[in-house]
């Protein structure tokens, strides 16, 4: 069998699919570039021969700031191309508009898996967190999940082993674009009288969208992902997304995955 140099592409906010990422990395013994505003890929070693898109399910569809980057990727035509999403529940039919972008570049799309992972989206009502114990079971089974993945992967199978869940059409094609025009503004973001002044969000924002001003709180740009990674890592629970939040718990990733 051909030997194949990867490259893994991972967009993560609240450090699930980083999670995934590192632990493929490791399987595969490859590294991880960071999807952010300021990831070039025209610089990709001449040896990378597979690229994997490593990233979290956004309201049942591929999250808009992995869509530009594949759009704008400078990448070699004869790469070929893996996706690994990590979901709370279901992907709906996000592997196949994952499929679409890639082939829109005239890439080749191979294969296509998720991973069940702790919910970190709490701005819907019904939306919350996992309980410790859900969560826990998540992760305790993700190892082994990652591990078939990268079996799969190393045999460049051609495949979408996804959980679609219930009605994927329409949460893909109904949902996920209203979710994208209507639901991801960042101006509902403010902090509470329980900011400590700490400068986390500022400093794990994937998109370097939050800037800590001279009194030491947080203020939220127009480049926001809506990762909620600034509201599950705040150690003192202090970020808020209007009423959204009220009576929402946290998700802290842990810093590796179970071995």
């Amino acid at each position: 069998m051909a030997k194949f140099a990867t490259m893994i592409a991972c967009f993560s906010g609240c450090g699930n699919s980083r999670l995934v990422a590192d632990r493929l990395a490791l399987l595969l013994s490859d590294s991880v570039t960071a999807i952010g505003p300021s990831t070039g890929w025209s610089g990709l070693p001449g040896d990378k021969t597979r690229m994997i898109w490593v990233f979290p399910i956004y309201s049942w569809g591929v999250p808009p700031v992995v869509v530009r980057h594949i759009a704008g990727a400078t990448l070699p035509d004869d790469m070929e191309h893996y996706m690994v999403c990590t979901c709370g529940d279901d992907t709906g039919l996000a592997a196949r508009q994952w499929r679409r972008l890639i082939r829109r570049r005239g890439w080749n799309a191979v294969g296509a898996w998720s991973v069940t992972m702790p919910n970190t989206y709490v701005l819907l009502p019904g939306f919350d967190v996992d309980s410790p114990a859900l969560a826990d079971a998540k992760l305790a089974a993700a190892p082994a999940r990652i591990e078939a993945i990268a079996r799969g992967i190393r045999h460049r199978a051609r495949v979408d082993d996804v959980i679609r869940g219930s009605m994927p059409w329409l949460k893909s094609r109904i949902v996920y674009p209203l979710f994208r025009r209507f639901m991801m503004s960042p101006r509902p973001f403010r902090t509470t009288d329980a900011c400590t002044a700490c400068g986390l969000c500022e400093r794990e924002c994937p998109m370097g969208n939050i800037a800590i001003g001279s009194d030491g709180r947080p203020s939220w740009g127009g480049d926001c992902a809506l990762c909620l990674g600034c509201y599950n890592r705040c150690p003192a629970h202090a970020v808020a997304y209007g009423r959204a939040t009220a009576a929402k718990g946290q998700y802290h990733a842990p810093r590796r995955l179970p071995e």
